[in-house]
C-alpha cells in the first residue's frame, strides 16, 4: 500500500459496548498485553508488535447470530486462530469467557463466541507441524 511503512501496525477493530472487558478477554486468551485502555477504546497488541485487535465503544452494538439467520444481525467478520491442541485451546477460551457455538460445521474447527457474541474460530491445520502457517480453512 502506497504511503504505508512495511513494518507498520495493522489490525482489526471490533465494536463492543465495553472495550475494556473485551480487551481483557482477548488479552487473557491470546497472552497479548493491553496497550490502550480508555473509556471508548482499548487495544491488545501481539508480542511481535505488528498486529493488534482494537475494541471500540458502541452503544448501538448488536451481537451477530451464529449461524447466520435471515433477518437477524449478521457478522461482519470473524477471527481465526490456529492452535496445536484444539481441545485444550477450546477449554482455555471457555475459561477466559468464550462460549462454544451450537453449530460446529467442521471437525478440525471450533466456532466460539466471545463475551460480546463475536464469532471466532480455533482451528487445526493438519498440513502444518512446526513449519510456516498456511492460511486457515474457511470455517464461518
Amino acid at each position: 500500500m502506497q504511503g504505508r511503512r512495511r513494518d507498520g501496525y495493522w489490525g482489526v477493530v471490533l465494536d463492543t459496548p465495553d472495550p475494556q472487558r473485551l480487551a481483557r478477554f482477548y488479552s487473557g486468551m491470546l497472552g497479548w498485553p493491553v496497550h490502550d485502555d480508555a473509556a471508548d477504546w482499548a487495544t491488545v497488541v501481539s508480542p511481535q508488535e505488528v498486529v493488534y485487535l482494537g475494541f471500540q465503544a458502541s452503544a448501538e452494538y448488536v451481537a451477530p447470530t451464529w449461524p447466520p439467520t435471515s433477518g437477524a444481525q449478521q457478522q461482519m467478520l470473524h477471527l481465526d486462530f490456529e492452535v496445536h491442541d484444539l481441545d485444550a485451546a477450546v477449554a482455555a477460551a471457555q475459561q477466559a469467557g468464550a462460549r462454544l457455538a451450537e453449530s460446529q460445521p467442521q471437525t478440525a474447527v471450533r466456532v466460539l463466541l466471545d463475551p460480546d457474541g463475536h464469532p471466532f474460530c480455533l482451528y487445526l491445520d493438519p498440513d502444518v507441524r512446526d513449519g510456516p502457517t498456511a492460511p486457515p480453512p474457511p470455517a464461518t
